[in-house]
C-alpha cells in the first residue's frame, strides 16, 4: 500500500481539540475522584426509587453508619434541630451506656489503606454529657488496627453545647482492605456528631484521588467538560444540578441524590437498584472542577440546566415565559462572573474566598445537556434567551448548543437547521454543537467520512462517543476493536479539524462493582486504576496533534478498502509528519510513504503502538495487557502496521519552525 503525501497545509488543528467529559456515573465522584473515603459522611442520604415521571426518595440518614458491638451496642440517632450547617440539617446523637462503645462507617465496600501512609481525620462533635476522649479507628473482623484519641472539649458555662471541628492524622501500618472507620467513646454519655471526613493525605490539592488524577493528567487534556451529563438536568427539576449549591464551606453544599441512582427501575425490581444509595455529597463542586481544570491544564467547558429536566426521564420544565426562568438564565451570568470575575463582584469574591483570588478564564459554556426541540420543551428558545443575555454582558464567551441525543434523527437535522439559520444572522450565535453517539465498532469504521460534507459556519463539540462492542462482563467492555474502531473515526474527525473543534469520549470513569454504564475509559476499585484501550486512543491523539492537517486528497478512501484507517498533520513548530494509522485487520500490513522532494528524507522515524487480538481488553488482573509501546527505528520509506493495532509515526521531515 502506497501513501502520497502532500507538500501542502490543510487546515489548523485545534490544539484543544482532544479532551474529557466528566459526569458523575459509575461512582466517578464520590468514591472516585473525590478522594473522601467515608460515606454518607454528613447523615444526609436519601433510598431512591421510581420510573419516569413518578420518581421518589425516602430518608435513610443512617446509611452505611451502625453500632460496634465490641461492649454492647450504643445508641444511634439521626435527628436535626442545631446542625452545623441548615442545609444538611441531619446529624448523629449517640449515647453510650458503657466506655467503648461506639459506631462504624462502611465506607464503601470498606477502607483500603496503604503502609506508611497518612490520613487526615476531621469531624464536628458536640458535647452533652460525654467527657473523656473520642477514640477514632480503623477496624476490621473485631480488631483495631490503627487508633488515634483527641480529648473532648468540654464548653464553658457561657458557650452552651457548640460544634467543635476535631481533627487527627492516622498512619497505616500495614497495608489494609475491607476495613471499618470506627468512633468510640470512652466514658459513658451522650454526643453529637457531623461531617466525618478521612482524606488520603496525598490527595491532590487536599481533593483528588491522586491515581485517578494521574491518569486524566496523563493524558494532557484539551478541555474538561462538566459536571455532566444527565446529572445536569436531573430527574425531576428538584434534583438537578445546581452550580451555586456545589461551591463555598463544604458544610453549606446541599446533598442530592444521583440522576443514576435509579438507573434501569423496572417493576421487576421494585423500582429500586443495588445503587439505590447512590447520592451526591458535592464536595466535588464547581470550584474543585475548575481547579482540576488548572492542575491538568484543560479548559473548563461548564454545562448549565435550561430549566428542563430530563426530557428522556421527565415532563418537568419552567416555561420561558415564566418568571422563574430568569433564575436559570442568572445562573449563568453569575457562573461567569465566579469563574472571571474581580475580587470585588459577589461571585468573585467569594472564588478569592475559597482559596483563588485569580480568575480561572472561563472561555466556554455549554447551554444545556442533551436537550432537544419539541412544541412542549421549546428548547430553541430557552437557547435564543440564554444567547442573548450571555453575549450581551459576556460577547467573547463561546456558547455551546445541543443536538439531541443522537445523529441520525429529525431532532438532530432541525437542531442544525436552527443553528445555521441563527448564525447566518448572528455568527456569534453558537460557537459550537454537542452531538452525542453510543454506537457499534462497525459505525465508526464505516461513518470516517461523517464530516467530510458538514458545513463550517457553525463548529461540532463531538461532546459524547464510544464504540459498544458485544461483551459479557463489564469490566471487560473496553476491548481492543472497540479502540480501534474510536481510532479510526478521530482520523477523520481530525481531517476534519476546520469543522470539529472539541471531541470527547464518553463515560470517564467507572468503579468496579458500582457501574450503571458501560463501556468506560478509565476503570478503578478501592485499591488500583487503569486506563483500557480507549484511554490509550485518546492518549495518543492528544500527545501527538499536529498544527495544520496534510490533505490526503482522497486516498484515505482507498486505504480503508483494505482496513487501514490513515490521517496525516504536520507540527509545524518540529517540523514532523504525524501519520497515525489503524490496521484492523488480523494481518500485518506494510504502508509506504512517498514523500514530497521538498521535505527531508528523514534517518529515523519515532513509532507509538498499541496493538493485540480484537476481544484483548484491560483489567484489574491485568491493566497493562493493552499498553503503548515506543520505539526509535531508522526509517526505511515504510511504515509496519501490525495486525490489530493503532500506530502513530513521526518524523522529521522539515526544519523547526525558528521561535
Amino acid at each position: 500500500m502506497i501513501l502520497n503525501i502532500s507538500d501542502q497545509k490543510g487546515v489548523p488543528i485545534s490544539q484543544d481539540m482532544i479532551g474529557l467529559f466528566f459526569e458523575d456515573i459509575n461512582y466517578a465522584a464520590d468514591g472516585g475522584l473525590y478522594a473522601e473515603l467515608i460515606e454518607n459522611r454528613a447523615f444526609e442520604f436519601v433510598d431512591c426509587y421510581g420510573t419516569a415521571c413518578d420518581y421518589y426518595v425516602l430518608p435513610d440518614y443512617g446509611y452505611g453508619w451502625r453500632a460496634t458491638q465490641d461492649c454492647g451496642m450504643g445508641k444511634l440517632q439521626f435527628v436535626t434541630g442545631s446542625p452545623v450547617n441548615r442545609n444538611n440539617p441531619h446529624y448523629l446523637r449517640f449515647t453510650a451506656d458503657r466506655a467503648g462503645q461506639g459506631f462504624s462507617n462502611q465506607a464503601y465496600r470498606g477502607l483500603y489503606l496503604k503502609k506508611g501512609e497518612a490520613y487526615q481525620v476531621s469531624f464536628y462533635a458536640r458535647t452533652i454529657t460525654v467527657r473523656g476522649n473520642f477514640l477514632v479507628s480503623v477496624r476490621k473482623d473485631g480488631e483495631t488496627l490503627l487508633c488515634g484519641k483527641v480529648p473532648v472539649r468540654v464548653p464553658g458555662e457561657q458557650e452552651g453545647n457548640k460544634w467543635e471541628r476535631y481533627e487527627l492524622t492516622l498512619t497505616a501500618l500495614s497495608d489494609t482492605e475491607g476495613a471499618l472507620f470506627a468512633v468510640a467513646l470512652d466514658q459513658p454519655g451522650t454526643a453529637e456528631f457531623d461531617f466525618f471526613s478521612m482524606m488520603p493525605k496525598d490527595a491532590v490539592a487536599g481533593v483528588f484521588r491522586r491515581d485517578l488524577f494521574e491518569l486524566l493528567k496523563g493524558l494532557h487534556p484539551g478541555f474538561l467538560r462538566f459536571p455532566g451529563g444527565c446529572i445536569v438536568e436531573g430527574n425531576t427539576l428538584e434534583n438537578r444540578y445546581r452550580w451555586k449549591e456545589s461551591v463555598g464551606p463544604l458544610e453549606g453544599r446541599r446533598g442530592n441524590f444521583n440522576r443514576w441512582a435509579v438507573h434501569q427501575t423496572m417493576e421487576e425490581n421494585g423500582w429500586h437498584t443495588e445503587f439505590s444509595h447512590y447520592n451526591q455529597t458535592l464536595g466535588l463542586g464547581f470550584y474543585e472542577y475548575f481547579l482540576l481544570c488548572e492542575l491538568i491544564g484543560a479548559k473548563p467547558l461548564p454545562v448549565l440546566n435550561v430549566g428542563l429536566a430530563c426530557q428522556y426521564q421527565s415532563l418537568e420544565k419552567v416555561e420561558p415565559t415564566d418568571p422563574a426562568f430568569g433564575e436559570f438564565v442568572q445562573d449563568a451570568l453569575d457562573l461567569i462572573e465566579f469563574a472571571n470575575g474581580s475580587t470585588d463582584t459577589y461571585w468573585g469574591g467569594l472564588r478569592a474566598q475559597m482559596g483563588h483570588p485569580e480568575p480561572f478564564g472561563l472561555t466556554m459554556l455549554g447551554i444545556g445537556n442533551e436537550q432537544w426541540e419539541t412544541p412542549e420543551s421549546k428548547f430553541f428558545e430557552r437557547y435564543s434567551a440564554f444567547e442573548k443575555a450571555v453575549h450581551g454582558q459576556y460577547p467573547k464567551i463561546r456558547l455551546i448548543g445541543s443536538a439531541g441525543p443522537d445523529i441520525v434523527s429529525d431532532r438532530h437535522r432541525d437542531a442544525w437547521a436552527f443553528y445555521h439559520a441563527e448564525a447566518e444572522k448572528n455568527g456569534n450565535f453558537c460557537y459550537a454543537v454537542d452531538e452525542h453517539y453510543y454506537v457499534k465498532p462497525e459505525w465508526f469504521l464505516g461513518h470516517t467520512d461523517f464530516y467530510d460534507r458538514y458545513p463550517r459556519s457553525v463548529k461540532v463539540f463531538s461532546g459524547e462517543y464510544a464504540a459498544h462492542p458485544a461483551f459479557e462482563k463489564a469490566d471487560e467492555a473496553n476491548t481492543l476493536g472497540g479502540a480501534l474502531a474510536e481510532a479510526a473515526f478521530l482520523t477523520g474527525i481530525e481531517r476534519n479539524a476546520d469543522v470539529v473543534v472539541l471531541a470527547s469520549y464518553a463515560p470517564l470513569f467507572a468503579r468496579i462493582g458500582y457501574v450503571q454504564w458501560t463501556p468506560d475509559m478509565i476503570w478503578f476499585d478501592e485499591r488500583s486504576a487503569y486506563g483500557t484501550p480507549s484511554y490509550y486512543v485518546q492518549k495518543l491523539y492528544g500527545e501527538h496533534l499536529g498544527t495544520v492537517t496534510v490533505p490526503m486528497g482522497g486516498q484515505e478512501k482507498k486505504l480503508e478498502k483494505e482496513g487501514v484507517y490513515v490521517n496525516c498533520s504536520l507540527r509545524e513548530d518540529s517540523g514532523e509528519l504525524i501519520l497515525k494509522a489503524v490496521n484492523d485487520k488480523e494481518e500485518e500490513k506494510e504502508l509506504t510513504l512517498r514523500l514530497p522532494d521538498r521535505f527531508l528524507v528523514p534517518a529515523a522515524v519515532r513509532l507509538y503502538v498499541m496493538a493485540g487480538r480484537e476481544t484483548d481488553c484491560n483489567t484489574a488482573a491485568d491493566p497493562q495487557r493493552i499498553c503503548v509501546r515506543m520505539q526509535n527505528t531508522a526509517f526505511t520509506g515504510s511504515i509496519r502496521l501490525e495486525p490489530m493495532s493503532f500506530t502513530v509515526a513521526r518524523l522529521a521531515v522539515l526544519p523547526p519552525a525558528r521561535q
